[in-house]
């Protein structure tokens, strides 16, 4: 009996060229080392565990297809030809989630819906002007990526596709590059929640390295107390928000739907609807979009040559969309005459509420009296909303460009 046959797992590493070999390998150790991370609440574990275990699982378990071809049972997220995948779907085990909520946009407007139940509009509304200006700024490395992209000699729709990873917005990555670069979906969408967990824990270092101790620990002081927005108030508003932005960008009309009918939902106060898109919708889809996206991380796909300048790109936007919010923030602070916190602008890059938890944080850690998060959360979810709209502009103006 052929041992090398019989397990199989074992048997396509002698089977294919070595760099693939190497990194099946590597991308099992790494699978590994997310789940560890995660479950040490290092990483997003919601995404970092489930991700973790299907990359390990990915790698390990390919077996012969047949004389020629070695693959895997798990998913094949290439196939597009009608009669394949009618088969792959009786065959390959999460191939019908993958085919039928996340290549289709689905999960992601799943989790903006969520993101909508979870986020209160007040802040936005009670300081539109600061928050709305440190979210433009929040979408330089949306914006400074794409002629960077379009300088390595990628085509405009994929140097838009990569371009958006900037905006830290998950579902909008996963959104604009099926709609941009369908071809580069996968690639795009494994890097882009890679970074966004991983660039994460270096935004506290770009914060110390740019803000001083001084004006970290800066306490804004209020002229005048404001008065609370109503849940009316913010029903309105998203409701209006939703049509004119709908109307604006089409392109972009199911994010918009999506996000706002969770806002209107939650200030509603409908109870059974909020209960069920936050503890059952948005678990679930988060649960499965971190499942998918490990096990879309197949060597064969990650080593792809097409990947480098993704990477790059990735980080490069990132890290300028970090920057700019911080510039955003020592702009407030400006004009603001000084009554303001520059730590505030790194919360428009638009993570909700990861990157107004991490200004926050940097803020207690130089002042504990300071609170700051409810500005924070303001430009993050302004953020949300910049970032809906210029990926919105980007899938309109695009295919004119031409790809």
């Amino acid at each position: 009996m052929d041992l090398l046959y019989m397990f199989q797992g074992i048997g396509t590493l002698f089977a294919q060229e070595p760099n693939i070999v190497i990194g099946r390998i590597v991308l099992m150790f790494f699978g590994m080392a997310l789940v560890f991370l995660g479950s040490k609440h290092i990483l997003e574990p919601l995404v970092m565990i489930p991700m973790g275990f299907g990359m390990a699982a990915i790698n390990a378990g390919m077996l012969f297809i047949d004389a020629n071809t070695v693959g895997n049972i798990i998913i094949n997220p290439l196939v597009t030809e009608t009669n394949s995948l009618i088969s792959i779907l009786q065959i390959n085990v999460f191939q019908p989630i993958y085919t039928f909520a996340f290549s289709n946009n689905l999960i992601a407007c799943i989790v903006f819906m969520g993101v909508g139940v979870l986020c209160d509009v007040g802040y936005v509304m009670k300081y539109p002007f600061t928050c709305m200006l440190i979210a433009l700024f929040a979408e330089l490395g949306t914006i400074a990526t794409y002629p960077v992209a379009i300088a390595m000699g990628l085509p405009p729709a994929h140097a838009a596709a990569a371009s958006i990873v900037g905006g830290a917005d998950g579902p909008l990555v996963l959104f604009s590059s099926l709609m941009l670069a369908p071809e580069l979906f996968v690639p795009i969408a494994v890097i882009a929640y890679l970074y966004l967990s991983l660039c994460y824990g270096g935004y506290p270092y770009i914060i110390r390295l740019l803000i001083p101790k001084q004006y970290r620990g800066i306490k804004i002081k209020v002229t005048a107390k404001s008065t609370d927005v109503t849940s009316q108030e913010k029903l309105i508003f998203s409701v209006i928000a939703c049509t004119i932005l709908c109307l604006l960008l089409p392109a972009a009309a199911p994010l918009m739907l999506s996000f706002f009918l969770g806002v209107a939902i939650r200030e509603s106060g409908v109870t059974a609807y909020m209960n069920m898109i936050e503890s059952t919708f948005l678990y679930a889809a988060t649960f499965f979009l971190g499942l998918m996206l490990g096990v879309l991380c197949d060597a064969n796909t990650i080593l792809n040559p097409v990947i480098l300048p993704l990477l790059i790109l990735g980080v490069v936007a990132l890290g300028l969309s970090a920057i700019g919010g911080i510039i955003g923030g020592y702009f407030i602070y400006i004009i603001n005459n000084k009554n303001f916190n520059p730590t505030i602008g790194v919360a428009g890059v638009s993570c909700v509420p990861s990157t107004a938890k991490i200004a926050q944080h940097e803020v207690t850690a130089v002042k504990r009296a300071t609170i700051i998060l409810q500005y924070a959360m303001g430009a993050n979810i302004c953020g949300v909303m910049t970032s809906a709209i210029l990926t919105g502009i980007y899938i309109t103006v695009i295919p004119m460009i031409g790809k």
